[in-house]
């Protein structure tokens, strides 16, 4: 997960590398040491000095003791430097560590340089000083060593060049007990280098130590935030949208829990579905419609008070959730102005492309789901009344809402014992002079609600996870009327069956449909899938089932055409074969002279892309009449007969028949 790699880096503050620390904690020590030993160094320089003017050597001492005096104020100065850089917060490099260490052991040389000429106060050791001069040289290297244990460069620095002065001026003067003593001295100083070298290593490791310590400590509590920061992302991220930052269904409905639970009066929940955002994710792509989604969820904030639950419940569809009564903001109100924010134009679309639909729902003793059924019933209310418009849930859509349930819990039964029926409309051919067809057409006589509308069926069998079920059903019934109309020589007579667009894109639709008709043996070229404009206008998602079905010879038809966006290059790559007008076009056509128009212009285009038009909805002879004097070539309505069950809708037709061979053989 990308955000909780970069939420991490973001929490871990820098870490100072193990080396660098150790080092700094010897350079603290290397500090404390000299400043100690400084005051020790110049007492015993001055003692020296005053030993040699006693002595005679006045001149030379005084030399000696100001060259002594000068390095002791320079290592003094560099002590205290300042550990931090620039005035700011930052230690000291590793390089810049280095580097005052540097100048502390070459200062450390210099002061030892210095105390090697201590022969020269003494004639070379030679002198009656010569004990004294020893016992300073021997006191202030152990001293050194002592105090510079932190760094042994700075100690073996300093003490070498004195000893080693020591021993060439012993040696120089000869005999057998200066010979012996220069020997002791080099033991000396060898022990001395040892101790420093061993004293360092132990500086050393208990600083690594302690730094490790430290750092470990650190390092929890780097761990304890950073787990505490990436456990609030997960939570936040876990009940928030990603793309719009709202809250997502799960944290929308963990949220009305929580007011439903504290709510003092009714509460109001409404859900909001955009129109047209599937048209502009399929023409401008995704990002645009993620954009339009950002944009929406923008304005929605904008309109809303600040104590408002506002939720992105998934794909174009919110949700707002609030108290109208204790902010003083009726529904119908909200609802307008969201309408009106949501349908100001998008810059990068036309005018009016994108709008709101509002489903609204007031309850006084609040339960989220039964808000949520209510709601949405409202919304779906408010999609057939048009765009931009919202619906109030009321009494007709709570009997509706009780039919739904009722209908969801009953279909199950009714279709394991075939109380579902499947009617046939004839569909006629030639401008209505024979018979060309039967559109099926799924019918239930509920118990308690009576007939139950095709569409609510449709769409609650989907709900209840039952549309393969109910397909498999009526796919049954067809094949089983086309078996029939074969047998009886009407093999020119094709069925229609519809798919919708849930059932097309939740069902593996061609698999299902020629399994079924290689198992009962019927023709595909005898039946005919219609689908609607809006399950067409998703080409990606159809195109692949509906050619597998065109090419076993199954033929395809638009239904409802001329509501919708089908576009003629969605007809072509979808290989139409038909195409149904709408009956809002074609009812009361003899008195509409745009409707004719419309009519003439969609005949034209079956002319010349090669596809059938039928008109829907002819109820009334003058309508008929039109249409044949336009020269539509096949009609269906209740003007030529009503849906009826198989048996008499067969009859129907073989009635028909007969009738036009009597008329034939007449003429």
């Amino acid at each position: 997960m990308p955000w909780l790699e970069r939420n991490v880096q973001e929490a871990a503050p820098a870490v100072e590398p193990l080396p660098r620390l150790i080092r700094a904690d010897q350079l603290a020590a290397v500090r404390r040491s000299v400043l100690i030993s400084i005051p020790v160094n110049v007492a015993l320089g001055a003692t020296a000095a005053l030993v040699a003017w006693r002595s005679g050597h006045a001149g030379a001492g005084l030399i000696w003791f100001a060259a002594s005096s000068v390095v002791n104020a320079l290592r003094i100065v560099l002590c205290r430097l300042p550990e931090r850089s620039d005035g700011d917060a930052r230690l000291l490099r590793l390089p810049d560590v280095d580097q005052r260490l540097r100048f502390h052991w070459i200062l450390a040389l210099c002061s030892g340089l210095v105390w090697a000429c201590i022969p020269t106060l003494s004639d070379g050791f030679t002198s009656p000083q010569t004990l004294f001069y020893l016992t300073i040289v021997c006191g202030i290297t152990a001293g050194a060593v002592t105090h510079g244990f932190a760094y042994a460069r700075i100690p073996i620095c300093f003490i070498t060049p004195p000893l080693l002065s020591t021993v060439a001026c012993l040696v120089a003067a000869g005999g057998f007990d200066r010979n012996c003593l220069a020997a002791t001295v080099v033991l000396y100083l060898a022990a001395l280098i040892r101790s420093c070298r061993e004293s360092e290593q132990q500086v050393r490791e208990s600083s690594r130590l302690k730094n490790e310590a430290t750092s470990l400590a650190h390092s929890l509590e780097v761990a304890r935030d950073q787990a505490t920061t990436v456990a609030g992302e997960m939570r936040r991220r876990a009940s928030h949208d990603g793309l719009t930052g709202l809250l997502n269904r799960s944290g929308f409905l963990e949220e009305a829990e929580r007011r439903t639970a504290l709510a003092r009066t009714p509460l109001c929940l409404m859900l909001l579905d955009l129109d047209g955002f599937k048209a502009v994710n399929d023409t401008y792509g995704h990002k645009a419609g993620d954009n339009v989604l950002i944009e929406v969820a923008r304005r929605l904030q904008m309109t809303l008070p600040s104590d408002v639950a506002l939720a992105r419940l998934g794909g174009d569809e919110f949700a707002v959730l609030y108290e109208p009564e204790a902010g003083g903001n009726p529904p119908a109100i909200v609802a307008q102005q969201l309408i009106a924010a949501v349908s100001i134009p998008f810059a990068a679309f036309d005018s009016g492309r994108i709008g709101v639909s509002i489903g609204v729902h007031v309850s006084e003793t609040p339960s989220i789901d039964a808000m949520l059924s209510a709601a949405d019933a409202a919304l779906y209310a408010a999609k057939l009344s048009g765009r931009n418009r919202f619906y109030l849930f009321d009494d007709d859509l709570s009997a509706r809402l009780d039919m739904r349930r009722d209908v969801e819990r009953d279909l199950a039964r009714a279709l394991a014992h075939r109380e579902v029926e499947v009617w046939f409309q004839p569909v006629m051919a030639d401008r209505g002079s024979r018979f060309g067809g039967f559109e099926a057409l799924v019918r239930w006589r509920h118990r308690k609600h009576g007939w139950i509308a095709p569409h609510e069926l449709v769409a609650t069998a989907s709900l209840a996870g039952l549309a393969e079920p109910l397909m498999r059903f009526i796919l049954g019934e067809v094949c089983a009327m086309i078996r029939a109309l074969r047998s009886a020589g009407h093999a020119n007579v094709r069925v229609a069956m519809n798919v919708s667009p849930r059932e097309m894109s939740q069902i593996a639709v061609d698999e299902l449909v020629l399994r079924e008709l290689r198992r009962q043996g019927a023709p595909p070229a005898m039946l005919e899938i219609e689908i609607t404009e809006e399950t067409a206008l998703d080409i990606q998602a159809v195109q692949g089932k509906l050619t597998a079905l065109a090419e076993a010879g199954v033929r395809i038809a638009i239904d409802d055409f001329g509501v919708g966006y089908s576009s003629l290059g969605a007809l072509r790559r979808l290989r139409v074969d038909r195409v149904k007008i709408d009956r809002c076009f074609v009812d009361g056509i003899a008195a509409s002279s745009e409707n004719r128009m419309l009519v003439q212009a969609i005949l034209r285009l079956g002319e010349a892309f090669g596809f059938e038009v039928v008109a829907e909805g002819i109820e009334r002879a003058e309508d008929f009449a039109t249409l044949k004097a336009l020269g539509c070539p096949a009609m269906q309505g209740y003007y030529f007969g009503h849906p009826a069950p198989a048996e008499e809708a067969f009859l129907r037709l073989e009635s028909g028949e007969a009738a036009r061979r009597r008329l034939k053989n007449e003429r």
